[in-house]
């Protein structure tokens, strides 16, 4: 008797550890299976071995899920191009660019683009030059790009090197050391916004936007660039025209510091800084942008050029028609639309570029009074001079006289 209760008693002991094992490798089963939906909330109390291989698998996913997203928009954009470039008139040696196709312009198939820089000052008319330098097709804006480094003008180091290190990878579509800049954008829009293709798929792709994989790779697909900086002052950007291999043009706007200062004293960032509301400094920097006007005119003649504010705004389809030429880029039905429509009538804020470009540089004669005007010019007489911009003599004569010469820099 004893011995068939020993057997039965070793019986029910097996089964009750064969049951014990199924139970174990069932849970670790599902273990395993529910691993990659544990958040990392759930995850940290648990040992390194299992937060390991989980986060490695959730990253390596989202990673994979947003390089398929980067190459769709990448692949997408780059039709788009095509479509937009079919008809384009390339200028096959005319004005010194020696393209004939698309390929010879983009930089993913070893090409390199027509790049266009517009260096002045804040309210100088930059916005309107450079939406007219944008509407051109297939154009990638770098819309002032040293925007996070505030409301100052970069004369001497230590932000003068620093400063062209950027811009110079910006025009090499190099973002991957562009943390600053990239991370300036996502709470100040504007960075990229005035970028018409890019900001449009921004929009629709917002988790990959600021993402450096992603800019790279879009920046590359363009066979035009342009920039607009107001924050350089000349002298230093001259090693922008020394760089052979980008083959920059650049072009300096100039305007009277009088319309200058008028048009500074509506924006609300501008008076509490010297930089931009001192006429001191506005007009030694425009004497300083003088000299090295002159110099580059001589050394680089082909690939530096001076305009005024006041000529373009006067004769808007002439100076832009030349402009084009001197960037090597097709004076294109999209840039005549452009200034159909934007040169007639003034419409909206003081950033606006919708302006009766003829009276838009003129304001300052009624918005100051001349007690104003003498200050500035009691300042700023040489850098008038300089410029081609006549002295106002006093109330009276300040209401209706003709501030500008015709003028050409004397070299």
């Amino acid at each position: 008797m004893s011995k068939r209760l020993s057997f039965y008693g070793l019986v029910a002991l097996a089964f009750i550890c064969i049951l014990f094992l199924a139970f174990n490798q069932r849970y670790s089963y599902f273990e395993h299976r529910l691993q990659p939906m544990i958040s990392d909330v759930e995850i940290r109390p648990r040992t390194t071995k299992i937060q390991e291989p989980v986060t490695a698998y959730i990253t390596g996913y989202t990673d994979n899920v947003t390089i398929t997203e980067i190459l769709e928009v990448v692949d997408q954009q780059r039709r788009a191009i095509r479509r937009e470039m079919e008809n384009y008139k390339y200028l096959n040696g005319r004005y010194g660019v020696n393209v004939s196709k698309l390929e010879d312009l983009v930089m993913e198939k070893g090409g390199r683009p027509m790049r266009s820089i517009i260096l002045t000052s804040w309210r100088s008319g930059s916005t309107f030059l450079g939406d007219v330098v944008n509407a051109h097709p297939a154009n990638f804006y770098h819309y002032e790009p040293l925007l996070d480094y505030g409301i100052v003008q970069i004369r001497e180091q230590p932000y003068a090197d620093e400063s062209l290190t950027r811009i110079i990878s910006l025009l090499n579509c190099e973002y991957k050391d562009l943390d600053r800049y990239l991370n300036y954008g996502k709470t100040h829009p504007w960075v990229f916004n005035h970028n018409t293709h890019l900001w449009r798929q921004c929009q629709a792709h917002k988790r990959i936007c600021w993402d450096p994989r992603f800019v790279s790779r879009f920046c590359r697909l363009f066979p035009f660039q342009s920039v607009k900086l107001v924050r350089l002052r000349l002298h230093i950007a001259e090693r922008l025209l020394a760089e052979e291999d980008l083959g920059v043009r650049l072009v300096l706007l100039v305007r009277d510091p009088r319309g200058i200062l008028q048009s500074r004293k509506h924006r609300e960032w501008c008076p509490a800084k010297p930089d931009c509301s001192d006429p001191a400094l506005v007009c030694k920097d425009m004497e300083s942008d003088f000299e090295a006007a002159v110099k580059l005119s001589k050394k680089y003649p082909h690939s530096f050029r001076v305009v005024r504010y006041e000529d373009l705004s006067l004769n808007p389809y002439q100076h832009v028609n030349e402009l084009y030429n001197f960037y090597g880029l097709h004076f294109h039905g999209n840039v005549k639309r452009f200034l159909d429509t934007h040169t007639k009538n003034d419409v909206g804020g003081v950033s606006s570029t919708f302006r009766n470009s003829k009276a838009a540089p003129f304001h300052w004669r009624a918005d100051l009074d001349f007690e104003e005007v003498r200050k500035i010019q009691k300042v700023c007489e040489r850098a008038m001079q300089l410029w081609g911009y006549v002295m106002a003599l006093n109330s009276t004569h300040q209401k209706d006289f003709d501030p500008i010469t015709n003028y050409r820099l004397q070299l």
